[in-house]
């Protein structure tokens, strides 16, 4: 919720913001992680970022911000999306807007994109004021996943990372990630599965990419570094670009950060970039992906389905990397040789999407998006192609065998207990206990 307070003789007005009680999981968190995140960006970068007043865990009205209010023409979301009368429609990118509009303003973003991959950090979490004015990665990262996992599922608290943990390397995180996603199909009780054999698809496809990121293979997928994966087969290791380091070296990533993050003048110039919720230091491989919300809309919620998203999506990657390109070429080389990549940002970018990196962090941050984007865009790029004709709901029984004993062993029970859940419809509340025993039995810890 949002307050503009306007003092009389002072300028600019005030923002007061408050999570809504009735939406916003982890409020207190969430207020400490953004305006610290804020404060960091504020001190380390030249973005234009609102000034911060003051922040509380704990106050009569709960937590808050307060921070100066920035005026401006609105969004680039609604700056760049088609027309519609209707203000509730999702915002998608006109599709005759011009190249040189967007390369106009993606050039502003890309120069942000450039100056936050500056910085580095030695471990994955999230910011935390730990003295006054000192901010260190001290707090669990808070993911858009993570809130929806419980405000759409109803998935219990205790078998989320608990508060204070941070990661040390990045596949410490991508194994966390993954078994968020067996959590949320364990604990989901109302529409999880539409059929027995959705759900062995659902149960094959989380335990075989938990496997992949207990093994390390998941953060060196797509880049030189990848020995394992078919499609590492088709292509020199020479003509790929290395992998970042795996630990102590890692990126602050905005997990909601989106168009409608970025605030625009009249005359198209950045305004301000705002609400740094859902932003935590995260694996660098995160960083080196494209940003997913070039057409606005994501991949899953496409009205034309999620191939028409992609080749809409590769015609626009052309003009953010020309614009990432510029920026790069207008930027000091001192500081982007203190980024530590053997090649442009722009580069790993555009391998990135090349290789499928993209879909593997996109799948990896994304519970519900997680089975569409791993049956089309993933498996077969780790796997090899399946045979021909195999039906949808048999895609299981081509990576069956990946399993391990106990993990087979375990899928019918679990598909008995889904379909049972299937037939009465209601919430479950967990105790805090049984549910992380539950969830243990199938991480087979």
């Amino acid at each position: 919720m949002h307050y503009r307070i306007r003092l009389e003789g002072t300028s600019p007005d005030i923002m007061v913001r408050r999570p809504c009680p009735s939406l916003v999981q982890f409020p207190r968190e969430k207020i400490a992680q953004e305006a610290a995140t804020a404060a960091v960006i504020a001190k380390e970068t030249g973005l234009l970022i609102p000034r911060l007043h003051f922040y509380g865990e704990e106050s009569p009205v709960g937590p808050y911000v307060m921070m100066d209010h920035v005026e401006s023409q609105g969004s680039v979301s609604a700056r760049l999306t088609r027309p519609s009368e209707d203000p509730s429609e999702a915002h998608v990118l006109d599709s005759a807007v011009a190249d040189s509009t967007l390369e106009a303003i993606w050039g502003q973003i890309a120069q942000c994109y450039l100056q936050l991959y500056q910085l580095t950090f030695p471990r994955i979490g999230s910011f935390l004021e730990t003295a006054p004015g000192n901010y260190d990665v001290a707090g669990r990262p808070i993911t858009h996943n993570m809130t929806d996992m419980i405000r759409l599922a109803n998935v219990p608290r205790s078998v989320l990372p608990p508060e204070g943990t941070t990661y040390t390397m990045a596949d410490g995180w991508y194994t966390a990630l993954a078994e968020m996603h067996i959590a949320q199909l364990t604990f989901q009780h109302n529409d999880a599965v539409v059929s027995e054999d959705d759900c062995r698809n659902k149960y094959v496809a989380r335990q075989i990419f938990r496997g992949l990121a207990m093994q390390g293979r998941l953060s060196t997928f797509g880049f030189s570094d990848d020995r394992w994966s078919a499609h590492s087969s088709k292509i020199p290791a020479s003509a790929l670009l290395p992998a970042p380091s795996g630990s102590d070296n890692f990126r602050l990533w905005g997990d909601d950060f989106r168009a409608g993050n970025i605030l625009l003048t009249s005359s198209d110039e950045i305004a301000a970039l705002i609400d740094w919720e859902f932003a935590y230091v995260g694996p660098t491989q995160f960083s080196l992906d494209p940003p997913w919300w070039l057409l606005l809309e994501t991949v899953e919620m496409w009205e034309s389905g999620m191939d028409d998203w992609c080749e809409v999506y590769q015609k626009r990657l052309k003009t953010w990397l020309a614009a990432m390109r510029k920026a790069e070429a207008d930027t000091d080389n001192s500081s982007l040789s203190s980024t530590s990549l053997s090649a442009p940002l722009s580069a790993y970018m555009e391998q990135s999407w090349e290789t499928g990196r993209f879909f593997l962090n996109y799948a990896a941050r994304k519970s519900w998006a997680f089975d569409a984007v791993y049956w089309n865009y993933l498996d077969e790029r780790f796997f090899g192609d399946r045979e021909s004709g195999v039906a949808g709901h048999d895609l299981w029984r081509t990576r069956f065998h990946l399993l391990t004993d106990e993990e087979r062993a375990a899928m019918e029970p679990f598909v008995a207990r889904k379909m049972a859940e299937a037939e009465e419809r209601r919430l479950v509340d967990w105790d805090p206990v049984e549910a992380k025993d539950s969830l243990s039995k199938l991480l087979f810890d």
